[in-house]
């Protein structure tokens, strides 16, 4: 293919010098003419390994060149990738004054093109701003329709300084986020030769998944360095603690855990994070992101209770009561608390759970259950139909099986409340009568 990039910092370069060696015909566009004399000079603009070598074979064998001018790359090109910064401003937000710009210029030039265009932006930017920013940037300048004229995907890149060559070739999987078929099309016969998975999806999705990789791997260096801390403190060799604790791919370094829903409970995680917590108070240690795991599940707790609040119907059926699915353990469960909650504030509760019904009659938590919660106990129903006839809100707080069908039997002024995300389809089949706590 004929492909321009737009910006010859640290993601462009490399981008530029990969897809050129793949055999497309590549052009580097950049307002800095000292990084554009440099990749026609057959020079890298920046330092990375094996790049230099890269750029200088491709560039003499005349599929990699550099220009300043915006118009020559687009008449010139098919597909166009947009590799330019998005610093923060001095309050924290994207300074989105490089994306709109050069959207704006791209739009200009487009106006005098009468074949399609493909723009692919992969700065790191936040969600909706494809949408909401760049996309009415380049209609307006372009006086071009999307998905007609030209089309539009946010690629997001995952290199690493270092190791970007490799990361490029041998990526964990390649994200296409596409605004319609046909730019998805273009985009992924780019990638026909790798084998990591390839994953396409809405915008939104594909501009949200940089911040998640980088907002966890922020987590992770912070919650190793934290354990670290109290390591040193408590005469234990954190590296070989990590080690250990890294052999666990079935929870540790794995998806389990990792699927937004309702806030945690049962015996251990709250137990034991409050314990560790505390020995940090104890060795005056500072650890703000263990101290911040309880609060910020105290305050999910706080949000599932204002979306209940929200519909203004006082007659509440809660699935499920456990912690979790297909046991009768009600230690620390947050739906144990936030029944609590609403039975405080004058709700009328109705509750079904299987599994703490047993419990009830023969399990090991009956003692429980009979003499530490009697109040929320006599609230439990026999069966999902009973639930559904006294309640105006039902609230769904575990995945289970069990519940599948409940969407066919709900009256037509029922609402659905789900705190686990259980239906996937909840919006489709109820619209507005369906509220998932996560998205």
């Amino acid at each position: 293919m004929e492909i321009s990039i737009f910006g010859l910092g640290y993601v462009g370069c490399v981008s530029a010098a990969c897809l050129a060696a793949d055999g497309h015909n590549v052009l580097g566009v950049d307002p800095n003419s000292t990084k554009v004399d440099l990749i026609n000079q057959g020079n890298s603009p920046i330092v990375e390994p094996g790049l230099p070598e890269l750029i200088l074979s491709e560039q003499l064998n005349g599929r990699l060149r550099a220009t300043i001018s915006c118009t020559e790359a687009i008449a010139a090109t098919e597909l166009s990738f947009i590799c330019i910064g998005t610093p923060s401003a001095p309050n924290g937000s994207l300074d989105l004054r490089y994306v709109i710009r050069v959207a704006e210029e791209i739009g200009t030039a487009l106006r005098t093109k009468t074949e399609f265009h493909l723009v692919v932006f992969r700065s790191t930017i936040l969600p909706g701003t494809m949408e909401e920013v760049v996309l009415p940037a380049i209609a307006e300048a372009s006086g071009k329709q999307v998905g007609k004229d030209f089309g539009v995907a946010f690629h997001p890149e995952f290199l690493r300084e270092g190791s970007a060559i490799s990361d490029y070739r041998n990526p964990p999987r390649t994200v296409i986020g596409e605004i319609d078929h046909r730019s998805g099309d273009i985009l992924a016969s780019l990638y026909s030769n790798l084998t990591a998975p390839l994953v396409r999806c809405d915008l939104r999705t594909a501009e949200m998944v940089k911040y998640a990789d980088n907002a966890f791997h922020a987590i992770k260096v912070t919650f190793g360095n934290e354990i670290g801390a109290l390591c040193r403190l408590t005469g234990v060799n954190s590296h070989r603690l990590m080690e250990i604790f890294c052999l666990d791919t079935k929870l540790n370094l794995s998806s389990t855990y990792l699927r937004p829903g309702f806030a945690f409970g049962g015996s251990c995680l709250p137990k034991d994070l409050r314990a560790l917590t505390y020995l940090a108070r104890k060795l005056d240690q500072q650890v703000p992101i263990l101290e911040a795991t309880l609060a910020s599940n105290t305050e999910h707790k706080k949000r599932a209770l204002a979306l209940i609040a929200a519909q203004g119907k006082k007659k509440i059926g809660l699935l499920g009561l456990s912690f979790k699915d297909g046991t009768d353990d009600l230690r620390e469960s947050p739906t144990v608390e936030l029944v609590e909650q609403l039975i405080g504030k004058g709700y009328s509760v109705s509750i079904y759970d299987r599994y703490v019904a047993l419990a009830k009659l023969v399990g090991a938590n009956k003692a429980y259950i009979t003499q530490e919660i009697p109040h929320i106990s006599s609230l439990l129903v026999a069966d999902i139909p009973t639930l559904l006839s006294s309640s105006d809100v039902i609230v769904v707080t575990k995945n289970s099986p069990e519940y599948a069908d409940v969407l066919q039997q709900l009256c037509p002024d029922q609402t659905i409340i789900d705190l686990v995300r259980h239906y996937s389809d909840g919006n489709k089949l109820l619209g507005d009568r369906y509220h998932a706590l996560v998205g």
